[in-house]
């Protein structure tokens, strides 16, 4: 039972790896329609899709006998409140490895959904549904955060039912070392935004914003970028942020509570009566950690959450630029971002869904210091020097950034110009 910081701190400490055995850990979104008439697609087919993907050795994961999930290994396939369905997918041991995963999974995926006549949409927004046209789905959940959620932020049900991102886990060797890599991943937060914008059609108009669904982000309910996260924040500060954060829900035995009259502190002093008053064990602690929608946090491991989706071609470059930085070459990129003023930085945060690479941060736009942090990124995986059967390093990876810093385009202007010619939808489907 979890009572005091020091547990919260020593939970932390826990995910403490040597280097020799970090690993990287890859969660992808996708929006999912049906090809007959562009609508998202309901529970009903979730479930004709689910039974298909058995065939390729998919385990069922049930919820009161509805079927909520998959997993096979260490991946793991789950449902979206808006039946977007995510790949969380296996700790790996270089970038060669995760995108062939990625790879595997598109090719089941297209399989099954070929089958079943759905269209797969791999950007950070939905490009074409009102929020009352998506169905739902029977998570318990999902019902009681779709209830809660706005109280707190007016974008909570758009951030739920009509957003896909992807995200990056990666290890710390030290508290140190994790101190270090937050500072980072929180100081290039609208360096990310802008890299990886891909949510420009709203429905089916241009929204006038390249990642709108960052913009959704920062106007949802326990999320955004806290100023505390620019300061060198330790295992204890962080425990002292979830100890005081709200509570989302508690689940208890097969039911869900919520929890919007308690911060977590309540419930570790057992002042929760309609739970009968017990205190949190270390799964509610890892649920409470998981509904911290900030746009990093910390679990056992530090999780990357500013990329918007974005189709195949580029879905390892993002995953590549982070662990080029943070693995290969951290040192570097910290004294690159290490006396940034952090009211800058929110504010950069803040312009970049809608002004991208022409933000200013520190005196220069965004596209500068992408192209900057990309030369470090490069050289940290040259550094690694891990190599595929071909003979390349993970630097192959990065092409697909290379071009978008050359050209100053990124996937969410490609969207606009493709879509803009004809208002074509197919135009927004994966090819």
């Amino acid at each position: 039972m979890i009572n005091s910081k020091e547990q919260i701190i020593e939970y932390f400490k826990s995910g403490i790896k040597k280097t020799k055995d970090f690993r990287i850990g890859i969660e992808h979104e996708k929006f999912l329609f049906n090809n007959k008439d562009n609508k998202r697609v309901n529970y009903s087919k979730i479930k004709e899709m689910f039974a298909a993907l058995l065939e390729f050795g998919w385990n069922p994961v049930l919820e009161k006998k509805n079927i909520v999930g998959l997993n096979k290994g260490g991946k793991n396939i789950t449902l979206e409140p808006g039946n977007q369905i995510e790949l969380s997918g296996d700790k790996l041991n270089h970038i060669h490895e995760a995108c062939a995963e990625s790879q595997d999974y598109l090719f089941e995926l297209r399989q099954v959904t070929q089958k079943l006549d759905i269209n797969i949409v791999s950007a950070g927004f939905d490009p074409i549904s009102k929020l009352d046209e998506i169905p739902n789905n029977p998570k318990q959940r999902y019902k009681l955060m779709t209830k809660d959620m706005p109280l707190g932020g007016e974008l909570s049900l758009d951030m739920m039912y009509r957003t896909c991102g992807t995200q990056l886990n990666i290890d710390y060797s030290s508290e140190e070392d994790f101190i270090k890599k937050f500072k980072i991943v929180n100081s290039i937060v609208p360096i990310s935004i802008a890299l990886f914008a891909n949510s420009s059609i709203v429905e089916k108009k241009k929204s006038n914003y390249l990642s709108y669904r960052s913009k959704v982000w920062q106007s949802t309910s326990r999320g955004g970028l806290p100023k505390l996260f620019f300061e060198n924040l330790n295992f204890e500060k962080y425990a002292e942020f979830v100890i005081n954060f709200p509570i989302l829900f508690i689940q208890n035995q097969d039911t869900y509570i919520s929890g919007k009259k308690y911060i977590f502190k309540d419930f570790m002093d057992g002042k929760i009566d309609e739970i009968g008053n017990r205190l949190p064990t270390e799964s509610d602690l890892t649920t409470h950690l998981s509904t911290i929608f900030t746009e990093n946090r910390l679990k056992k491991y530090i999780e990357l959450r500013s990329m918007d989706t974005c189709g195949w071609d580029c879905l390892c470059s993002g995953p590549a630029f982070n662990i080029g930085m943070l693995y290969g070459n951290l040192d570097e990129v910290y004294e690159v971002i290490a006396n940034w003023d952090k009211d800058k930085i929110i504010n950069a945060y803040l312009e970049a869904p809608q002004k991208g690479f022409n933000t200013q941060l520190m005196g220069k736009n965004l596209l500068y210091w992408a192209s900057t942090l990309l030369n470090l990124s490069n050289k940290g995986l040259e550094n690694r020097d891990i190599l595929n059967k071909h003979e390349k390093n993970e630097t192959v990876f990065l092409n697909h950034l290379q071009k978008v810093i050359e050209n100053k385009t990124t996937n969410a202007d490609h969207m606009i110009n493709k879509f803009s010619k004809n208002e074509d939808l197919t135009e927004l489907y994966d090819k």
